[in-house]
């Protein structure tokens, strides 16, 4: 039998937290923490293996809306995409 975890699941949940909102690593998290990166990646994986959308699973109304910025965001950079390729073209050639 496993030995009483030295961590309250209000500590681990915390520790998660702060790790997946943080723009620093899982190391350098539990550097701050106190942990073992090794433990702290442990319990941020188990947490999102429990939070993960079933596959399927209908797209909530935000999904929708961010979805459908990112589908007009990507159309709109395709055009300036290639509007910048025919201008590379035209500066390209040999003015000769």
């Amino acid at each position: 039998m496993a030995p009483p975890s030295k961590y309250t699941p209000e500590f681990r949940e915390e520790a998660v937290q702060v790790a997946l909102q943080s723009s620093r690593t899982i190391s350098e998290t539990a550097r701050e923490l106190d942990l073992n990166p090794e433990t702290l990646r442990g319990w941020v994986k188990k947490h999102q293996k429990q939070n993960e959308p079933a596959a399927g699973a209908p797209l909530t109304l935000d999904e929708r809306a961010r979805l459908k910025e990112q589908d007009r965001r990507i159309r709109e950079l395709e055009t300036e995409n290639a509007f910048l390729k025919k201008c590379a073209a035209y500066f390209a050639k040999d003015p000769r």
